[in-house]
């Protein structure tokens, strides 16, 4: 109850707080990409309960002559990159965590499909609410493995605390501006994850 109070109280004052910049970001995302401005996509939340998680968008909509979507690299452009270097998309995911679909800090919310590949060690992750922000992100973000990633992930499960919460938002904070970890070498998104050779944990 202690988390999911400071959860409320913080997304709420960082939505008012942070308004002019989102309504800013609106507009420019609608100029700058088109519609919709708001990029929803299914997620696992609290013990793998489905949700709809909102960020704004960061690709343009571009497809090919069969009408298939270009590769992401192709539909990035400058702005989008700009956005996601500086975190300013995942501001959306403040009414996520308002809502109860996710907390300010805890695992970030993954595919769908990668559900069927965890093994029981990874799976633990949704023993809590996702988070905007998480222990991986200040420690490597898309710069680690897959399975280190879940790793971190699963001590900050065993670990977690109000005061450790705090620490990870100021990390966060200091990670973003220095745009540390931003991406796994020069890949618009990290490699979607096909499951772990290593014997299960």
């Amino acid at each position: 109850m202690l988390k999911r109070t400071f959860d409320i109280l913080i997304s709420l004052f960082a939505i008012l707080a942070l308004s002019p910049a989102l309504i800013y970001l609106l507009i420019t995302v609608k100029k700058r990409l088109g519609s919709p401005v708001i990029f929803r996509q299914k997620r696992p939340g609290l013990n793998g309960k489905p949700f709809y998680m909102v960020k704004f968008r960061t690709m343009l909509e571009a497809y090919d002559l069969n009408g298939n979507p270009l590769p992401n690299d192709q539909r990035m452009t400058s702005f989008g990159r700009w956005l996601r270097s500086t975190s300013l998309d995942e501001l959306p995911e403040l009414w996520n965590v308002l809502k109860g679909d996710m907390s300010l800090v805890g695992p970030r919310p993954l595919r769908m499909d990668y559900l069927p590949l965890y093994n029981h060690h990874q799976g633990r992750r949704h023993e809590v609410r996702p988070g905007i922000t998480g222990w991986a992100q200040v420690n490597g973000r898309n710069s680690i493995t897959w399975e280190q990633k879940f790793d971190l992930d699963v001590w900050y499960i065993d670990n977690r605390s109000i005061i450790l919460d705090i620490k990870i938002l100021i990390l966060t904070i200091k990670k973003v501006l220095v745009k540390e970890g931003v991406n796994s070498s020069h890949e618009v998104t990290m490699h979607p994850f096909s499951g772990t050779k290593e014997q299960e944990k």
